[in-house]
């Protein structure tokens, strides 16, 4: 299973570390090995979160993000997007974009390609930012089964009873990140907040309609096979909103990739190729996750990667004024992980070890 799910990813990885070889010489087959690694450290918290969502999914859609949303993530998140932030916040048109984006050495008004996305900062910042700390508030504030921090989750689960806390909370965020971190640009801070905001709200209550009508979904299917319909056909349009949810999320998780792969290359495809191989272990991985049952097993792995989102979240608002180095925000979330996989494992020792006692324990 292990070669099965990660074929694509080893296949891509040589052909595209030969190509980068081929065509930009040892240098460049550095630069996009250390770029493809830059993505997998930054990115692992992203898999586990995936993997919570993907396990709803049937093995139809979860080929479709491991071949569709590696297409979108590759060209449309690593590619296209930067390009459309360029443009948008530059108020350049799409030509003299793309001709900087092809040209890492020219310049537009005194400012390269790089360095119009360095500008942009503010603005991706705080709608990655704000997304991904709703996605952390969301998770803390809600009632779970196994809390890993109790002295910390248990009061926050009673306070989060309170409707729309976690919205109110993203704002006051978001407020005082244009207020201590974005002095001269407040309001597009903002403005791309809310929006960050606004986007959650939509593509997550898209995926909160298909999770309550997960029965009404069985009756529909039921009915699809007494008439001939596909069954995978009634499931792809209700996974349709979760694989929606996905491409944003990992949208969420590629902005510092994309703005911090300009620390390591000016050159475009340089930049794409590698965060594309990246993305594609992560999707591996998060396949990989669904299908070995690793969440089951280890269950607080889900907390360590909302933690890790819940600071990536807050590296991004900070990041607007002051620069924080990728492989500081790699390391935190690589140290969430492993603390919250040790805590399983240790968890699952002593229900080994004793599990009477963890029965009683869990009764009282």
């Amino acid at each position: 299973m292990f070669l099965r799910t990660f074929g694509w990813s080893f296949a891509i990885t040589a052909l595209g570390l030969i190509a980068a070889g081929l065509l930009w010489g040892a240098q460049g087959f550095g630069i996009v090995l250390i770029l493809s690694i830059l993505e997998i450290s930054l990115s692992f918290d992203n898999a586990v979160v995936n993997a919570t969502v993907l396990k709803r999914m049937n093995p139809y859609w979860q080929k479709i993000f491991l071949t569709v949303g590696v297409l979108i993530a590759v060209f449309g998140m690593r590619l296209v997007f930067p390009l459309l932030v360029v443009g948008l916040t530059a108020k350049l048109n799409p030509a003299t974009v793309i001709d900087l984006a092809l040209h890492s050495d020219r310049t537009h008004d005194g400012l390269t390609y790089g360095q119009y996305l360095e500008a942009a900062n503010p603005a991706i910042a705080a709608f990655g930012g704000v997304f991904l700390l709703m996605i952390f508030l969301d998770f803390v504030f809600d009632e779970k089964e196994h809390n890993w921090l109790g002295w910390l989750e248990r009061p926050l689960e009673k306070v989060g009873k309170l409707d729309a806390l976690s919205s109110v909370v993203a704002l006051v965020a978001l407020v005082l990140a244009s207020r201590f971190f974005a002095a001269e640009h407040a309001e597009t801070v903002l403005l791309a907040g809310v929006l960050g905001l606004i986007t959650y709200l939509a593509v997550g209550g898209l995926s909160s309609i298909f999770e309550s009508g997960l029965d009404e979904e069985a009756e529909r299917e039921e009915e699809a096979e007494k008439s001939g319909k596909s069954i995978v056909q009634v499931a792809g349009k209700a996974a349709f909103f979760l694989f929606l949810y996905l491409e944003v999320l990992d949208a969420s998780f590629s902005f510092d990739g994309v703005v911090g792969a300009f620390a390591v290359s000016n050159d475009i495809f340089q930049i794409t190729l590698g965060l594309g191989i990246g993305a594609m272990y992560i999707r591996s991985l998060t396949v990989f996750l669904v299908r070995k049952g690793t969440l089951d097993d280890y269950v607080y792995l889900e907390h360590g990667a909302h933690y890790a989102i819940g600071a990536l979240a807050v590296i991004l608002l900070v990041g607007i004024k002051y620069h924080i180095p990728e492989i500081v925000t790699g390391l935190i979330g690589v140290a969430f992980i492993g603390l919250a996989l040790a805590s399983s494992v240790l968890r699952n020792r002593r229900e080994g070890a004793d599990p009477e006692r963890e029965l009683v324990g869990s009764e009282r």
